[in-house]
């Protein structure tokens, strides 16, 4: 697999995000089926090195098969720290998840947000997301004091790892 840093509004990040939103639709669906993916404000600027960085897997046909990214985040009144790093949008394919990318896009977006300065990623998902949490807590993040667009959503689970 070939991970490399794409712009957010790279054709390949949309149609992957595009995809990410809906998985997310579906996860938290309420009774009546209805389901919204994830509200958060982001910009490609965000993403943009030395602020962030943005990554996509390519599987060894070139087709996009995995992505996330950090921001920077600094004390603000949405619960973040000076220093913290958000991870967004890391998403894996279905038909490519068990293979590791996850795991790898993350060691290079925790290295990347270190040599830019930063101290803490941070995350938020869901408690409908199993999996992504199962990954975190593996890779050493831990629990924190909520944050950010969801904080106040009885679903939101955030966590953060030093870095």
């Amino acid at each position: 697999m070939d991970i490399r840093p794409n712009p957010f509004d790279h054709p390949d990040a949309v149609k992957l995000n595009d995809a990410v939103q809906l998985e997310y639709a579906e996860r938290y669906a309420d009774d009546d089926g209805e389901g919204e993916g994830d509200l958060t404000h982001l910009e490609p600027s965000m993403f943009a090195p030395p602020q962030g960085l943005y990554l996509l897997a390519y599987d060894p046909g070139g087709r996009p098969v995995a992505t996330g990214g950090w921001r920077t985040q600094d004390a603000n009144d949405e619960g973040y720290a000076d220093g913290d790093a958000e991870l967004k949008r890391m998403y894996v394919v279905p038909e490519a998840r068990g293979l590791g990318l996850a795991r790898r896009i993350l060691a290079t977006l925790e290295t990347d947000a270190r040599e830019a300065g930063r101290t803490r990623m941070v995350l938020e998902t869901g408690t409908a997301q199993p999996e992504a949490i199962a990954l975190y807590t593996s890779c050493g993040y831990e629990p924190c004091e909520k944050f950010g667009f969801y904080r106040d959503y009885p679903n939101s689970r955030c966590f953060a790892k030093a870095l």
